[in-house]
């Protein structure tokens, strides 16, 4: 019995590897275009299933707010469902599910997406209440102060009592000091509290305007029949004012910065080294992906096999490269057990990146590594949503659709020597940020 299962398991694992090899092969077709407003339209068919994605990506972000004026965006992101010209308060989300589809938006530092997954036969109404956001949003004050309860509500629960949960805003007001980067995208509620109608409705004007989107529909769609309606919906929609974007530039960090926070809502304190890295764009900064996953994905990881699994020293330890349009931020932190100390954690977590700079990672990482990052990309091109997220993502951020095809060809190609050589250019003890993240009770005393 026991040999059967073996041959079983084993035969299980090729046929696990031949599909994936398939699907790894597999390239995303589209065709992407421009319209006389300026909105770029990529379509992806697949008629394997019944439904459809259309989305809409606007190149604006947290980064793109006044100092004093933080959390449009992602104001926004609520304030766009609250109904149009055409489509009453209140009645966006009914009309969707009534019409058997789903439908979210996020906002990052860089940009704002909105998509509806509808079955095909819904694609016209897709793109008629995208159209409707972006020509015809009704921006009210009623709108205004209804949406305004909504974010506070939940800032309150995703931040304010939120174990760790001002974590990455500590990172980051230390971290920048020039760039918009400095300010979460959930930003300030005395910002919006204080904002005008005008000012709101001059934001939506500026940046939720063709010229500044791109528009996917991707699946079970005939490309002729969609592009009739892509040019009936949008075709007519008023180009805006082209968009000056200023390039804010960081002083390089060259002694080590120092820092505490508190939280009321931890007991345990954590400590977290940070440090400026490039733009996801370049190469760079998918090297340190490739680190990040070699110091902290899964148990087997080195940090997380040094302290937690054996030395004992960590309840959890991570690595994660949070890559943005203009700068990434490197982030490793710790949170210490028993007796040990956050110094402690410190030396062990720099001793293992002192490892990574003097020396090759094994060939046996290295393709651990790979298979991770084959596998992550079969996975993100796996639904028609997220190869529409993925298409909306390239083209507007990167600039290069084609990604979505050969970014794991960018992977493939990083060598162990890379992987050593942005270790010792990026993770260096002058260059980052230390922060103690400390239990408030600890600011008392």
């Amino acid at each position: 019995m026991a040999n059967t299962f073996s041959i079983m398991k084993h035969i299980l694992s090729l046929f696990i590897l031949f599909v994936m090899g398939f699907a790894s092969a597999q390239s995303v077709s589209f065709e992407e275009y421009d319209l006389s407003n300026g909105l770029h339209v990529i379509l992806h068919q697949d008629n394997t299933a019944p439904v459809v994605t259309t989305s809409v990506m606007y190149h604006v972000g947290a980064k793109d707010e006044q100092p004093d004026r933080t959390g449009f965006a992602h104001f926004f992101e609520h304030l766009l469902f609250e109904g149009t010209k055409n489509i009453e308060n209140g009645a966006w989300f009914s009309i969707v599910t009534e019409n058997g589809g789903s439908n979210n938006a996020n906002t990052t530092d860089d940009r704002t997406y909105y998509y509806e997954v509808f079955p095909s036969n819904n694609l016209e109404l897709g793109l008629w209440m995208e159209s409707e956001r972006m020509l015809h949003p009704i921006i009210e004050q009623d709108g205004v102060d209804t949406q305004n309860e909504v974010v506070k509500e939940e800032k309150r629960l995703r931040v304010d009592n939120q174990p760790y949960g001002k974590f990455l805003e500590n990172v980051k007001k230390h971290l920048f000091s020039k760039h918009p980067y400095r300010w979460t995208t959930i930003g300030k509620m005395e910002h919006l509290d204080s904002a005008t109608l005008d000012e709101f409705l001059a934001f939506n004007k500026k940046f939720y305007v063709p010229n500044n989107a791109v528009l996917v529909v991707a699946g079970d769609i005939d490309i002729d029949k969609t592009k009739k309606m892509v040019d009936t919906y949008f075709g007519t929609i008023p180009r805006g004012k082209e968009i000056e974007r200023v390039s804010i530039k960081e002083d390089p960090i060259q002694e080590a910065l120092k820092a505490e926070a508190y939280d009321s809502n931890i007991q345990i304190p954590a400590i977290i080294t940070a440090y400026r890295t490039p733009s996801f764009k370049s190469r760079e900064s998918r090297v340190l992906d490739m680190i990040s996953t070699y110091l902290s994905d899964g148990p087997s990881s080195k940090l997380y096999k040094r302290l937690v699994d054996e030395k004992k020293m960590a309840l959890q330890s991570g690595a994660i490269n949070i890559a943005q349009e203009d700068y990434g931020m490197y982030v490793i932190f710790g949170l210490p057990q028993g007796d040990f100390k956050l110094t402690d954690l410190i030396t062990e977590m720099d001793d293992e990146i002192a490892m990574l700079k003097g020396e090759l990672i094994s060939e046996r990482d290295y393709q651990k590594l790979l298979n991770k990052f084959e596998n992550g990309f079969v996975s993100s091109n796996a639904s028609v949503e997220g190869i529409a997220n993925s298409l909306a993502r390239y083209y507007m951020l990167f600039g290069d659709t084609n990604l979505i095809n050969n970014e794991i060809d960018i992977y493939r190609s990083i060598t162990r020597e890379e992987i050593r050589e942005v270790a010792n250019k990026y993770l260096n003890t002058n260059q980052r940020l230390v922060l103690e993240y400390l239990p408030e009770e600890e600011a008392a005393n």
